[in-house]
């Protein structure tokens, strides 16, 4: 016995020798000798301060109604290991930490590796109850799980069924074949890879071809075969000795009508399952069934195969499924800190984001460094490919950390908590952090049922912090690292007020309201770097975070009678949203949220706490800090927007609106946010935006500069939008160079989940669609101006008319009220597999409808060196637009459009007293064909109307009203070469 004792003793020692060399580093906090050993048990009721001379390390799990931390105090977590299977659990009503009190688990040179939870407990109709874990002024909090790699992309394709060319499903009702039916299945992917059906009862003939088919087949190849209607009459033995070779006893005694199922492997006898039914009658004979279970190197996949004779008719099935037990992916990127047990998510690739999909972690002792095990197959296919050089691999997040905060909340939603809209308790705990913290460094935790659905209540929340990098006096500057903030109750990391912060390799999931979060419009030098955010839900705290039904009902926050308008004051929820323009971004991900990805959006003055502390403009004024290398995609609306602002009034009858909805803005970047001094064009380089249901990328304002960007499979590529008039940042223009647009990539989507499937027009393969299926999607949306698209490729855009879909590399913003400049510019555009180069719509095309405002008349662009139309200097006009044309242009009636040459203008028209009139202009030289101008501007008898046609230089042109001319006008000739 003593040297079994003594075996067992030194097996473990160099076990327990490593973790104790490195659980007792002396960085480690849980080490200082000057700590007290504490285990305080659980006592709800115990109010606990922790203050002078108290330093205490926690041993166990503990819970008090509330506990503070202050004038010295210390708490420390007492580290057991990842070897120890107890978890050390605090659960508290509230935490603070004051001024000189400090709470560490873990530290920066010595993560924690044993398991430990902060858990906030109570219900908001307890009106004493915060559930806040809230570090205040000389507070230090300092929590560093284990270092794991935070999210990772795919490497190969992850398919719908858990097999690497999909699942597969053929049933004979659908198509009537008699005889024998045949299917070989590749053995290393579960791909049906050649069928066919041989009526063995008509002929021998048939008999002799299914032995000739089965030969052909390769050994090692998956053999499923099944018998419909009738099979044996002229069954003759050339067919059944190649049977009886794969592993067949039944094949001999296959009688009239039998039903007969069969799965072997060709070459390998002992891998058969048959079974035979003795023919009865058409109703009651039953059903013979064959299924085995198969091995690759992705897990596990099932054959089945089925015959019958059931309800008076004959009927035979083949299925190939992957396995629901285990599938192994394959990942771009080191993934061996991740364990068994974690759990992760797979982003969305399509346009749906809740085809995000949970999967377990499996013991894989087989995977490489690159690959896990999920628990499961994946109901969805999930994108794994760089493909036509753009990289849409998708995203997979870690959710499971070692060290955890937590919210304890109900079974379901109650009180005031607007279960009109969540049937599910919204009331979790928060973390705030305020102004003048001692120290402040989290890395390594979870986030989980975390926030309120109150203002001010957020998972991670630095609030009127101030600066918190150098700038603000911290030697360390703050940060926020690898948190896997999910499932939680409002946003993921919130800054208020605060400047300079990093936030780093952070995944925020299935959240309500905007995720990550800018909020009063004055927070800048802040870094967001290798960020993962998806499936950003809707919440009620603001007007932008709404969906439409909660923008509609929520009217406590407007003036009188007035009912919000989803579009012009909600719809703006992002997973991103970034309210101040000088903010860098890099390297993210915004992979999926009800409305966009990245939201820049513009405050005209700050608002909230911040209100006053910058000047009138400063954020539409201020350049852009750097955007490099971010993904958007799976969004509801607009991957990238740059557009809008907040309304920073509040409500009146003129102006009902409810503080904080959208509202207008527009950027206008100059060197020091002074419109006096140089413009500074805001730089969007190597954005990669793919499956948003409506744009890839919406911008507005002054000079805005994509390079090296790409669009892939998005409704409309990039709408680059002036200010609707003239450019109101006098020389300003909206560019892209070095960019790629693609309508139909490889990445076709899953039939299962998909908003809108069907036929694509590139290659006849069903696909999942952008809005509905007559959507002309375009690459370019030509609108406002001035732009200019420069060394741009276009790929497999294609006009399907056979399935009423005008799609298009090249197309204008529909139902244009506003102006097209003729100085749109396009130079070196470059088109691989387009069959639509450009499309200009028209009234009563599927897709376009009536399509008869001032806009949609004025398409103009400028092919600058006629890489477009072949021909240098030439312009594209719509087909019935007379003002433009001339006996030169040439005609492309496939376009909708001509080609023209000539020199081309806009003319500014003001209108005023009345400003209702319809404006009617005809070119002199084509009398009968005048075009009307209706006027963009809403009825205002103290403003004017406005009216852009696009004009010739040197042609003469006459103005009608449909009334009384007006008595103020205005016209201003722009945008041309002078």
């Amino acid at each position: 016995m003593a040297g079994q004792h003594l075996a067992i003793f030194l097996v473990l020692l160099p076990a327990a020798s490593i973790q104790t060399t490195v659980h007792h580093s002396h960085d480690c906090p849980d080490v200082d000798p000057t700590l007290t050993p504490w285990s305080p048990g659980h006592d709800v009721t115990a109010q606990v301060v922790v203050g002078r001379g108290q330093n205490y390390l926690l041993q166990s799990s503990a819970t008090f109604h509330s506990l503070e931390i202050r004038d010295g105090g210390k708490l420390v977590f007492a580290d057991l290991g990842s070897l120890h299977d107890r978890e050390i659990i605090l659960k508290s009503r509230e935490i603070t930490v004051g001024r000189d009190g400090e709470f560490h688990i873990g530290s920066e040179a010595c993560r924690y590796q044993g398991q430990a939870t902060v858990s906030l407990y109570g219900r908001s109709d307890d009106q004493k109850n915060t559930k806040q874990f809230l570090v205040m002024t000389g507070g230090t909090l300092e929590i560093h799980g284990k270092q794991k790699l935070a999210w990772t992309q795919l490497a190969q394709t992850v398919p719908a069924g858990g097999l690497p060319r999909g699942t597969y499903y053929y049933d004979s009702t659908n198509r009537w074949t008699r005889g024998i039916n045949v299917r070989a299945i590749d053995e290393t992917s579960g791909a049906v890879v050649d069928l066919a059906d041989f009526d063995t009862y008509e002929s021998e003939e048939e008999s002799r071809r299914l032995a000739n088919f089965i030969d052909r087949i390769p050994p090692g190849r998956i053999v499923a075969l099944a018998a419909n209607d009738e099979a044996s009459k002229n069954l003759e033995e050339s067919a059944k000795s190649k049977i009886r070779e794969l592993g067949s006893v039944e094949v001999d005694s296959l009688g009239h009508r039998d039903p007969w199922a069969f799965v072997g492997v060709k070459g390998n006898q002992s891998s058969a399952v048959e079974q035979r039914i003795p023919y009865v009658d058409t109703n009651m004979t039953g059903t013979a069934t064959a299924s085995a279970r198969f091995h690759s190197v992705f897990g596990l996949f099932e054959v089945d195969v089925a015959s019958e004779w059931v309800g008076g008719r004959a009927r035979c099935t083949f299925s190939v499924n992957g396995s629901a037990g285990e599938y192994v992916i394959n990942l771009k990127d080191d993934v061996t800190s991740w364990e068994p047990g974690d759990h992760i998510v797979l982003a969305s690739t399509d346009y749906n984001m809740e085809q995000a999909e949970e999967f377990e972690l499996m013991p894989c002792g087989e995977c490489s460094n690159h690959q896990v095990k999920i628990n499961g197959k994946a109901k969805y296919t999930h994108f794994g490919e760089v493909s036509d050089e753009v990289d849409m691999r998708g995203e997979v997040g870690l959710l499971t950390r070692n060290v955890k905060f937590q919210g304890e909340v109900e079974d379901e939603c109650y009180g005031n908590n607007f279960c009109q809209f969540f049937d599910y308790d919204t009331y979790g705990g928060h973390l705030k952090i305020l102004s003048g913290f001692k120290n402040v460094h989290l890395s390594g935790i979870e986030f989980t049922r975390m926030g309120q659905q109150v203002v001010g209540s957020y998972p991670v929340h630095f609030h009127m912090a101030g600066d918190v990098d150098e700038v603000g006096g911290y030697s360390r500057p703050t940060y926020v690292r690898e948190l896997s903030i999910h499932h939680c109750f409002s946003r993921c990391v919130t800054i208020h007020g605060t400047h300079g912060l990093l936030v780093q390799d952070t995944v925020g999931y299935d959240t309500l309201g905007h995720c990550f979060f800018l909020e009063d419009g004055v927070e800048q030098r802040n870094v967001l770097d290798h960020n993962l955010g998806l499936v950003t839900r809707a919440g009620t705290l603001l007007p932008t975070d709404r969906d439409d039904n909660m923008c509609r009902t929520m009217r406590d926050g407007v003036y009188g009678d007035y009912v919000p308008l989803p579009y012009s004051d909600c719809q703006a929820l992002s997973t991103f949203w970034i309210a101040h323009p000088n903010n860098v971004l890099i390297n993210n991900a915004a992979a999926g949220s009800l409305h966009g990805g990245i939201w820049y959006i513009f405050h005209r003055k700050p608002t909230g706490l911040s209100d006053g502390s910058a000047p009138m403009y400063e954020s539409e004024r201020t350049p852009l800090g750097r955007f490099y290398n971010n993904r958007v995609h799976s969004n509801g609306m607009h991957g990238l927007m740059i557009d809008d602002g907040v309304k920073y009034s509040l409500p009146t009858a003129s102006n009902p609106q409810e503080y904080l909805a959208r509202s207008y803005g527009r950027y206008k970047p100059h060197q020091n946010a002074d419109l006096r001094q140089p413009r500074v064009p805001a730089m969007i380089e190597g954005l990669i935006s793919f499956k948003n249901w409506l744009e890839g990328a919406w911008v507005r304002g002054g000079d805005i500069w994509f390079n090296r960007c790409a669009f892939v499979d998005n409704g409309i590529g990039l709408t680059m939008a002036s200010e609707g008039t003239f450019p109101n940042d006098e020389g300003s223009s909206q560019q892209v160079w070095n960019s790629i647009f693609i309508g139909e990539s490889e990445n076709v989507g899953s039939p299962d989940g998909a908003r809108v499937w069907g036929m694509g027009g590139v290659k006849h393969t069903e696909r999942s669609l952008p809005q509905f299926a007559a959507f002309p999607m375009r690459g370019l949306d030509v609108y406002d101006g001035p732009i200019l698209a420069e060394s741009c490729t276009f790929k497999k855009y294609a006009q399907a008319p056979q399935y009423d879909r005008w799609s298009s590399a090249i197309g204008f913003h529909r139902y244009n009220a506003w102006q097209n400049s003729p100085r749109n510019n396009v130079s070196k555009a470059r088109f691989e597999d387009v069959q639509g180069r450009v499309f200009v719509g028209g009234r009563g095309l599927p897709g376009f409808d009536t399509e008869d405002l001032d806009g949609d008349k004025t398409n103009i662009v400028h092919d600058w060196d006629g890489s477009i139309t072949g021909y240098p200097d030439t312009y594209i006009v719509g087909q019935e637009n007379y003002l433009t044309r001339n006996p030169g242009c040439v005609e492309k009636p496939e376009w909708h459009a001509h080609v023209c040459s000539g020199n081309y203008a806009q003319l500014f028209i003001l209108a005023q007293w009345p400003n209702t009139l319809v404006m009617s202009m005809v070119r002199d030289e084509y009398p009968d064909h005048p075009m009307t101008f209706t006027g963009p501007l809403k009825y205002d008898p103290h403003s004017h109307q406005q009216y852009q046609p696009v004009v010739m230089l040197e042609k003469s042109y006459t103005i009608h009203w449909d009334g009384r001319a007006p008595e103020s006008l205005r016209i201003y000739p722009i945008n041309f070469d002078r």
